[in-house]
């Protein structure tokens, strides 16, 4: 993973959402495979990079994790510009972080180009006993935001299938907007 092949393609992938949500552990699980129960707080931004498949083209997927806190709003909101996609993402046993997911898509859509794809992400799945985001009401959320998809996860684990259905050929992400992402 720490290498990677020839790609035809490069998606900068933002990661939104308040503190605290599992951003920083989604970065990892996808370009790392790890998961930190202990994990910090994020400061400002951090990158990682991984290459994944989607039928016979290569996608770089640059992930960016921005600070889920108020105070780092106006440096973060900077990287969502250039972004073909976004995961905005909440914590299933929080409902805060679901309240406030409204004013990270308007963040978003502020910042970001308009065609940005977005992906809702109720993380922590696995608690789901503890759980106060009923499914249905994430769904309903993005039934009424045409543009943004839903998805809960466990841990973190986001997959490189359900990033490249999303962002690839067959997916959201389209012709027209592959014009920003081509390799040299």
């Amino acid at each position: 993973m720490g290498t990677d092949l020839a790609y035809n393609f490069v998606f900068k992938v933002v990661l939104i959402g308040e503190s605290g949500v599992g951003k920083s552990n989604l970065l990892s699980r996808f370009t790392k495979n790890e998961f930190n129960h202990d994990s910090r707080t994020t400061i400002g931004v951090e990158f990682s990079t991984r290459s994944i498949q989607v039928d016979s083209i290569t996608i770089k997927a640059q992930i960016w994790d921005t600070a889920g806190l108020e105070r780092y709003r106006a440096i973060t909101s900077a990287y969502y510009r250039g972004a073909v996609g976004a995961l905005l993402v909440y914590d299933i046993t929080k409902h805060l972080t679901y309240e406030n997911v409204e004013r990270w898509l308007k963040e978003l859509y502020d910042h970001a180009d308009p065609h940005i794809v977005v992906m809702l992400v109720g993380n922590k799945s696995d608690l789901g006993s503890q759980r106060t985001v009923p499914t249905e009401e994430a769904k309903d959320f993005a039934e009424i935001h045409k543009k943004v998809a839903s998805k809960e996860v466990t841990r973190g684990s986001i997959s490189a299938v359900t990033l490249g259905q999303t962002l690839g050929p067959s997916g959201e992400f389209n012709e027209e907007r592959r014009s920003c992402c081509k390799s040299s």
